[in-house]
């Protein structure tokens, strides 16, 4: 398990504090290993909204004992689906997390209610020892106390007092686990899940309003440290701010209808982070596939924005986060210019410094790889690299790295190593156009290179134009070895474009849409693949322009309409 940690002092101090984090959370997981027991919490005092997207059609799939969930289909038959552990891990992160239970309530009817009641039931049954692990992982009993309570109205129809009892024991003996637990949670999104759950629960919960105050206290002191000021996650994952906000936006309603008084850094990170979300939007609704955001919910996304009532134009920069957005004449252009998040938060981070997408009206061109629906699939590891990313690749080397050991990714969760250490950037909007430039140093180490790009957007938004200069770094650059690959400049595009080599460039065509690629030196089609799709991989083409840095620094391209 120590191998490799000489070369890596951050891993070893990483290694460190996970192992600590997990000794301290050692005591509640025993605590919970007991016989499920617990006092009668009451009728709930207040139920939180539930945001996102229902497909009452859903609900069948239960019924026929074959359901999908994180991009799994699996199928249990006539056995408890909680009693399954073969499934994928991802099916079952989700199946514990009881968000399928919005079908439910969508869908509305007796027969949805009682199937509801059974299944709820069912996993109250079962005895600690009985359930996987992962059921008590804090981001997956963050989701279920949260969903509990959310869609408590549908399990509680027509239920008789028994089974109420039951499931409001149920929901308190669930608060008082996470509430021990809490404090022993990965840093990042499961921290900050579990201190919203806790303070969901404590407005919903009567007899739980003295615990009101600290769950308060203790969620703000989260929310300030984990959003940035510019309203983006630490994670720098543009994805993590739907998923919060889809649970802070309810819990901002409870603090009102319980006249409790909210944190001000509740209310100051919603009004931060909606902003932040259309920030990172395309013009097709779209999310940017940046640093391990997937496929998004658009149905859910255009739910939050509903709440944002700045109504002006997306802000031109997220400083904190690292992210700079060119737009005009229906042109949107965003790119990766922030220092890679720091290693405890980096599990789902990319590699893809000073990467960039682009899209033209509602059409996207450009873009990154990104993540898929399913956690287990290769592609997820694939699509971290550099080479997944629209931007410059040298010698097939990523430009941050990743912890080597199985043993450790395994025990780490595959951590992002940061290869830049500075990413200078510099923006000018002029008369002509937007002009940014950025450079980062991942390649100093292995090859003495510093990479600069730079990128101009014209004023009518009709022409991108770009130069990538690979700069010696005090004069250390040297010759990539013999066996390794050149450098190597790609764009990939979306999938539902269709592209064509001619003698007068690459022609790009997406619905009403057409553009031109051209560059000095000759460009190819090749394949790629977009992981960020409903349907799982979808094979998609690039642009690669093959170049050898020792002979050529610089290479000049444009797009154009």
């Amino acid at each position: 398990m120590t191998t490799g940690f000489v070369d890596e002092p951050r891993l070893a101090g990483l290694m460190v504090r996970e192992t600590l984090r997990r000794l301290r959370g050692v005591a509640p997981a025993m605590v919970a290993l007991s016989p499920l027991a617990g006092r009668r919490a009451g009728s709930l005092a207040a139920v939180p909204a539930d945001l996102r997207r229902a497909e009452p059609g859903l609900v069948e799939s239960f019924y026929s004992g074959h359901v999908r969930l994180a991009g799994h289909d699996v199928e249990f038959g006539s056995r408890s689906p909680f009693a399954l552990r073969q499934a994928p891990r991802s099916w079952m992160a989700e199946l514990h997390g009881f968000g399928w239970l919005r079908h439910f309530t969508e869908a509305g009817d007796a027969l949805a209610a009682e199937q509801a009641r059974v299944l709820v039931g069912d996993w109250l049954g079962f005895e600690r020892r009985a359930l996987p692990r992962l059921a008590f992982d804090h981001e997956v009993s963050a989701r279920r106390l949260v969903s509990l309570l959310s869609h408590s109205p549908i399990v509680l129809a027509q239920a008789d007092e028994m089974f109420a009892r039951r499931f409001e024991a149920g929901l308190a003996r669930q608060t008082r686990h996470l509430a021990r637990a809490a404090g022993s949670a990965p840093d990042g999104m499961p921290r900050l899940l579990a201190r919203i759950a806790l303070a969901t629960a404590a407005l919903c919960q009567p007899g739980r309003r003295c615990a009101v105050r600290g769950a308060a206290k203790l969620l703000a002191e989260e929310l300030d440290r984990q959003i940035h000021p510019d309203g983006g996650h630490i994670s720098r994952n543009p994805a993590a701010i739907p998923t919060l906000l889809a649970d802070l936006l309810p819990l901002r309603q409870l603090f009102a209808h319980r006249n409790q008084a909210m944190p001000r850094a509740l209310f100051s990170a919603i009004d931060r982070m909606l902003p932040a979300l259309r920030f990172f939007q395309h013009g097709d609704g779209a999310l940017a596939l940046f640093n391990g955001a997937g496929l998004a919910d658009r149905a859910l996304l255009h739910q939050l924005l509903r709440y944002d009532e700045t109504l002006g134009e997306p802000v031109s920069a997220l400083r904190q986060s690292g992210y700079q957005r060119l737009a005009a004449g229906g042109t949107v252009l965003l790119a990766d210019t922030g220092l890679p998040p720091a290693p405890a938060v980096a599990g789902e981070a990319h590699a893809g410094t000073l990467a960039f997408e682009f899209s033209s009206g509602r059409r996207r061109m450009v873009v990154n790889c990104g993540a898929t629906v399913r956690a287990e699939d290769a592609g997820r590891r694939l699509a971290r690299n550099t080479a997944a990313h629209s931007t410059l690749v040298l010698g097939d080397h990523s430009s941050s790295r990743f912890a080597k050991s199985p043993a450790l990714d395994r025990y780490l969760g595959v951590p992002l190593l940061p290869g830049p250490t500075r990413v200078p950037v510099s923006r000018e909007d002029t008369g002509e156009g937007q002009l940014l430039t950025a450079a980062h140093d991942g390649y100093r180490v292995p090859f003495g290179f510093v990479h600069e790009r730079e990128i101009h957007l014209s004023r009518d938004g009709r022409r991108i134009e770009g130069i990538d200069r690979l700069f010696q770094a005090n004069g250390r650059a040297h010759r990539l070895a013999s066996d390794e690959p050149l450098g190597m400049l790609r764009f990939h595009l979306h999938p539902d474009v269709t592209a064509d080599e001619t003698p007068s460039g690459i022609r790009l065509s997406h619905g009403e849409e057409v553009w031109w690629f051209r560059s000095e030196v000759a460009a190819r089609l090749e394949d790629s693949i977009l992981f960020a799709d409903r349907s799982g991989a979808r094979p998609t083409l690039q642009i690669g322009i093959v170049f050898d840095p020792m002979e050529r620094t610089e290479l000049a391209w444009c797009f154009e309409r």
